[in-house]
């Protein structure tokens, strides 16, 4: 499996906010604008907050595997991995997620004025925080998982005979 790159998450948020920001003007000049929801950074803490209890129960369970503790519950290398593709893609999905509303919040901000778009502001720019929040406990969960030999370049891999 391949690892994330901050570049990518960053540059799947810039295109999306860019374009979002841009359909929202287009949306604006037509008489209306889509709501920010109030739900929306909401879910993306509460898939913060699991994704972080995942990664901690994980480092927990392979540290005492490590050390060989006597009754350490190991990890199995496929629940592992399903945790590892749960983060990364929970991860480029908020990227995208978070630079629309990003972009709409940007949009957003010229008109604070009127308590509606401000309210709408202020869950968008919430959302955008809640989304780097995922994408933080995404990385710390993809790092926790790390295979030892990963880390260590200079480790001579096994050649088949």
């Amino acid at each position: 499996m391949k690892q994330l790159r901050v570049k990518v998450l960053a540059g799947l948020f810039v295109v999306a906010g860019v374009l979002s920001w841009g359909g929202a003007r287009l949306w604006d000049a037509l008489g209306t604008l889509p709501s920010v929801p109030l739900a929306a950074p909401i879910v993306l803490g509460a898939i913060a907050a699991v994704l972080t209890a995942t990664a901690l129960s994980l480092r927990a369970r392979l540290k005492a595997q490590r050390e060989r503790r006597p009754g350490a519950k190991g990890v199995e290398p496929l629940m592992a991995a399903r945790a590892v593709v749960f983060g990364q893609s929970s991860a480029l999905v908020t990227a995208v997620v978070s630079g629309m509303y990003g972009g709409v919040g940007v949009f957003l901000l010229g008109s604070l004025d009127v308590p509606a778009r401000r309210d709408q502001a202020i869950y968008a720019g919430s959302a955008v925080v809640a989304g780097i929040a995922v994408i933080a406990a995404a990385l710390f969960l993809e790092r926790v998982c790390r295979l030892p030999e990963d880390d260590d370049p200079t480790t001579p891999t096994a050649t088949p005979a």
